[in-house]
């Protein structure tokens, strides 16, 4: 076996999945007309309304832990020396024109971002859209959302509040809990012992550029990928009538709205709903009140540290794993933080990212499928949003236990229990109910080579499909737009 035999597999497989050979217009590409299709737009409009607000704070906020006398419109802190970020993010909030109101919807938007990229991948999980030859893709994806995540845990400490400042003191011990590298992670990261006054600068730089970098490069490989892929779309329900019929069962053509200007048009309504949305949110719901909290004291404690909702089950991981699971190996301690803080939390990573590879299909899949006709893995997406769940809930304990009208401790026990056998018993449940136990319906899809127009409607033409007569050009009679990778003889 020759060397380069491996780089030659490596080329087949990405040119088998984005024609890296063809030519392509984009501009006629097909974009199915399908509305849960739309939340990853939601999230690319998000991520943009992140940074245009990001940049606005920007010009006000000051990295910096150093003491200055506060002289701005909260009375209580009127005369006394405060934390330069802490002061500045009162003033932000306060003083500066519309200053609540973009910090507002920057807070918003953190947590529609995540929320609509969370709910996109959902839709591609139970639809089976990660399936041959988008696994690049679903890869993709995973990576903007641990990034997210990354990106609001990093904004926590900026405020350099006591909520703030002791939520990311946990970070910071769990970094130190990490096998021979936790001490250089504690000071590349945190820039030595929390708090250290090079923290909240290495934070700022993190966090407004370093992570925007990587996540806005992350989504513009996603929407390569995009482009160059055929999307996928819905099982037909009849055939679609043109200038000639498209079959119903036809997986060589996709039936879709033009990329212009049809939906450029409906990415622009999107837009607009998006930013309405977080306009809303952001005038009638406020956020994190740092004044209420204070400044960084590292003398006392909150009664009560949750993270945000979509950092909730990683809290919970934290939580639950019990002291004794620390252990030596081969002259290595791990620790209980680190097994509950980084490696529970990147086990889930790590099968989420494998699944389109654990679920694999040799053929290219054109059609999404339907959720009910794929058991197992409808059953396995379910007890995996049960395992999360239960995680999150684990993270409120001290809520939890205070409406129980006990103790944490005597929680534990319950909830751990909870984090094993409520995933495995709705898994199973999904299953039986879908007729796992019996015959498994068999789910749609084949390959997918070309995209045609239909009506309004606009499409894309395999490069190596035969011509044949039928598919030469698209339904209504115009021509083709662009081409889709080669899939046909891969």
């Amino acid at each position: 076996m020759s060397r380069l035999d491996p780089l030659y597999r490596t080329y087949d497989w990405a040119d088998a999945r984005l024609g890296l050979t063809d030519e392509q217009s984009l501009l006629g590409k097909a974009f199915p007309a399908e509305d849960s299709f739309l939340l990853g737009e939601v999230a690319l409009f998000c991520f943009l309304i992140l940074v245009l607000t990001g940049v606005f704070l920007g010009f006000f906020f000051e990295p910096s832990t150093s003491d200055v006398e506060y002289d701005g419109s909260v009375a209580e802190y009127q005369g006394e020396e405060l934390p330069e970020a802490f002061a500045s993010v009162l003033n932000i909030t306060y003083d500066v024109p519309f200053g609540m109101l973009i910090r507002r919807m920057h807070h918003w938007a953190a947590h529609l971002f995540v929320a609509s990229m969370a709910l996109h991948m959902l839709r591609v999980f139970f639809t089976g859209a990660y399936r041959n030859p988008r696994e690049p893709n679903w890869l993709v994806g995973t990576g903007l959302a641990g990034m997210s995540m990354f990106a609001a845990y990093t904004g926590y400490a900026l405020p350099f509040d006591e909520f703030a400042s002791t939520a990311v003191g946990i970070g910071y011990n769990v970094a130190l809990s990490v096998p021979l590298v936790g001490d250089l992670i504690g000071k590349l990261v945190f820039g030595g012992e929390f708090p250290s006054s090079a923290t909240i600068p290495r934070f700022y730089f993190l966090h407004v550029f370093v992570i925007p970098v990587v996540i806005a490069g992350l989504i513009a490989v996603h929407m390569v990928i995009l482009m160059r892929q055929k999307h996928t779309e819905d099982t037909r329900e009849a055939d679609v009538g043109g200038r000639e019929t498209v079959d119903r069962d036809d997986d060589s053509v996709v039936v879709g709205l033009p990329a212009f200007p049809n939906q450029a048009a409906v990415s622009a309504v999107v837009f607009f709903l998006t930013l309405a949305t977080l306009s809303l949110l952001a005038g009638f719901l406020p956020v994190h009140n740092i004044a209420e909290y204070g400044p960084n004291d590292p003398a006392s404690t909150p009664a009560l540290i949750m993270p945000d909702w979509f950092l909730m089950w990683g809290y919970g991981f934290l939580k639950l794993v019990p002291s004794w699971m620390s252990f030596d190996l081969l002259g290595v301690h791990v620790s209980s933080e680190f097994v509950g803080g980084l490696l529970l939390p990147g086990l889930v990573f790590g099968a989420v990212a494998l699944w389109p590879f654990v679920d694999y299909h040799d053929d290219p899949v054109h059609f999404t499928a339907d959720p009910i006709e794929r058991p197992w893995q409808t059953a396995v997406g379910i007890a995996g949003v049960t395992f999360i769940m239960v995680a999150s809930i684990a993270g409120m304990d001290v809520m939890v236990a205070d409406v129980l009208g006990t103790s944490t401790d005597a929680i534990k026990p319950l909830l751990i229990g909870a984090l094993v056998g409520v995933p495995i018993g709705s898994g199973l449940l999904t299953y039986a109910t879908l007729g796992g136990f019996g015959d498994e319906p068999s789910g749609g899809g084949g390959s997918a080579d070309v995209e045609l127009a239909n009506g309004g409607i606009a499409g894309d033409a395999s490069s190596d499909q035969e011509s044949d007569g039928s598919n030469d050009e698209p339904a209504d009679g115009t021509e083709s737009a662009d081409d889709a990778p080669e899939e046909g003889d891969r």
